[in-house]
């Protein structure tokens, strides 16, 4: 049986925060209660032009939780590769350093999203995939986690409504 909408959002946020049930606890209060939720989280949503309960709501408490504890970095669809790399490379889920030797003599005069499915592929080949949870915006909301757990992550969130995509090219 496939999971619920809330069921597949505690998942998620299990999969991306492992250890930290207050991720949980965020995603599915704004899916069980988003008047309560947007109360409590105002000012935070308000900086997302967020003044009412949304049908993303529960979605956009994930994306700000996981940035809450280090574990996504949201960039702009036109960042520099070299500020998206630092983000990335400061998050709690960052593999260590030899998963990123793939930047050594890699261009990075490439438009942003082209410089993620790179990243994605060395990532990849290192055991980590880079996925992006789609918040309808023009940035990326980034995410790390082994590449065994890439697909898990895109079929949990189509059960809760939304939308992740792993980054690069993975071999089958």
């Amino acid at each position: 049986m496939a999971p619920t909408a809330r069921d597949a959002l505690a998942a998620l946020a299990a999969l991306l925060a492992p250890g930290l049930p207050d991720v949980a606890d965020r995603v599915t209060s704004a899916h069980d209660d988003p008047g309560g939720y947007l109360r409590t989280h105002a000012d935070r949503l308000d900086d997302r032009g967020v003044d009412e309960p949304i049908p993303n709501l529960a979605w956009i408490a994930l994306v700000d939780a996981l940035t809450d504890h280090g574990l996504l970095a949201e960039v702009d669809w036109k960042e520099e590769p070299e500020e998206v790399t630092a983000r990335l490379r400061a998050l709690r889920s960052t593999p260590d350093a030899s998963a990123w030797t793939w930047l050594d003599g890699t261009d990075t005069e490439i438009p942003t999203y082209d410089f993620l499915e790179l990243a994605g592929d060395g990532l990849h080949a290192a055991g980590t995939a880079l996925a992006v949870l789609d918040i309808e915006s023009d940035c990326y909301p980034l995410v790390l986690l082994p590449s065994t757990q890439g697909p898990d992550l895109v079929d949990l969130a189509a059960a809760a409504g939304f939308r992740a995509d792993v980054l690069g090219t993975p071999e089958a």
